[in-house]
């Protein structure tokens, strides 16, 4: 909005998750749309999530640096099973990291920008201070599509083996951010309103909290922007960057199903 009665600042929804209103400016905001389409192109594009019971995620979604998707099998003990005692760990089905869309066409995963990086931690100082920036860089990007129908179920990024904060960039409709707890997908939980141009980190205590999207409010995008929808750009560090030493199993690390 052009006047607030009551201007938004940063605000903390919960010890380590930090909400920051209007922090990417219109130039910024139109530079990522344009990114973010030419990211949706194929090969590698936007797609459809299927999940491993049948259904699908009414988000639509592009991946960069590394590929988040179904695997048929956990990347660290090859078994098809949610729960494996022995596994070396962790263990990780039916979700895992890729570098090749294993859920579609099977392309290589599109690059992640160093620029996404740089906002990331920007962000992270901002919200948490600069003692929370982790060491390694942030090495992935889920790009989200709503439409006005879309909807993103309480759920906890879990899959990477790094603990550093998340961080969320928001273009275009207004959505209601459900933001909860760790134990549980019902309450207590806090619903935020995120608009196009803010950015949530949570890091630290908050950082496997369940959170989702349960609507979008359509038809709240900047007209100048030129979106019909939202985009939601989540920043993350995989921990993952060890599958490129020697003697480390490519499809232990990358999740890739084994053949």
């Amino acid at each position: 909005m052009d006047a607030e009665l009551f201007p938004r600042g940063r605000t903390e929804i919960a010890p380590g998750a930090v909400h920051l209103p209007d922090r990417l400016d219109a130039g910024l905001q139109r530079e990522l749309l344009d990114a973010c389409r030419r990211w949706a192109r194929p090969p590698a594009g936007l797609r459809t999530v299927r999940t491993p019971g049948g259904g699908t995620m009414t988000a639509r979604q592009v991946c960069l640096g590394w590929h988040w998707g179904p695997v048929r099998a956990c990347p660290s003990c090859g078994r098809a099973v949610r729960d494996n005692p022995d596994c070396p760990g962790p263990h990780a089905y039916p979700y895992a990291y890729s570098r090749t869309v294993v859920d579609g066409d099977g392309a290589p995963v599109k690059p992640f920008p160093s620029r996404l990086g740089d906002l990331a931690r920007r962000a992270v100082t901002d919200a948490l201070g600069a003692r929370a920036v982790p060491a390694a860089p942030y090495d992935i990007a889920l790009v989200n599509f709503y439409d006005a129908d879309a909807r993103m179920g309480m759920h906890r990024d879990e899959d990477e083996l790094s603990d550093a904060p998340v961080v969320s960039l928001s273009l275009g409709d207004t959505c209601v951010f459900r933001f909860g707890n760790t134990e549980t997908r019902t309450r207590p939980y806090r619903d935020v309103e995120l608009r196009g141009g803010d950015l949530f980190v949570f890091g630290g205590p908050a950082r496997f909290a369940y959170h989702g999207v349960p609507r979008v409010r359509p038809g709240t995008a900047p007209p100048e922007l030129g979106l019909v929808g939202r985009l939601n750009i989540t920043l993350r560090v995989s921990g993952l960057r060890r599958a490129s030493l020697p003697g480390t199993s490519p499809a232990q690390i990358m999740g890739d199903s084994p053949p």
